[in-house]
């Protein structure tokens, strides 16, 4: 990735020690952490001392080629949040997360299908990914929005996982969206068209 990748308006990079207070606003803002944590926000040491440091060493781990990239707008530079692109902490490396944050400002903008779709390509024709798959709560229609816009379709449903607080649609438990490279593949012939 060159630790940093463009689309048509966005760029996505590494992030550095320095972006511990974008990561701290992003976090703080209770709609973007509705459906993560009932709108609470990760303390500002979590980030800081734990969070931080586990990206940029995730960034070493995968060659720098998979992990949590910011995002910005190329014209003006506001950040927009992050995306991820990373194998499970016990998975295969040929199946990747996809995943993203964004800030509210940044909603309904179509950042996060643009964003998506290009790990999407990443992640198939660069990286030799097999299958990419993304996971939300049932009730997060916008980000079941972005995983169908980026062409990934409903896998099943999942529980949500224990150690999560009881939030918002939390009784309705969680879906798994997956896309292997053969499905992308297809996608990408019929966009040629």
């Amino acid at each position: 990735m060159d630790n940093y990748l463009k689309t048509e308006r966005l760029v996505l990079r590494h992030f550095t020690a320095d972006d511990a207070e974008l990561l701290i606003e992003l976090d703080s803002d209770p709609a973007v952490m509705r459906y993560l944590s009932g709108g609470v926000p990760t303390p500002p040491e979590v980030i800081r001392d734990i969070h931080l440091p586990k990206i940029i060493a995730g960034y070493g781990k995968w060659g720098g080629q998979l992990g949590l990239f910011a995002a910005y707008e190329k014209v003006g530079g506001a950040f927009v949040g992050w995306f991820i692109l990373r194998p499970a902490a016990d998975g295969p490396l040929d199946e990747v997360e996809l995943g993203y944050r964004l800030r509210q400002a940044a909603w309904g903008k179509g950042y996060g299908t643009e964003g998506s779709r290009a790990l999407l390509v990443k992640a198939f024709k660069e990286l030799g990914v097999r299958m990419v798959w993304a996971e939300t709560m049932s009730v997060n229609r916008g980000s079941r929005n972005i995983m169908e816009k980026a062409g990934l379709t409903f896998a099943r449903s999942i529980p949500i996982p224990e150690d999560v607080p009881v939030i918002e649609g939390s009784e309705h438990g969680g879906v798994r969206y997956e896309i292997t490279k053969e499905q992308w593949e297809q996608l990408d012939r019929l966009e040629q068209l």
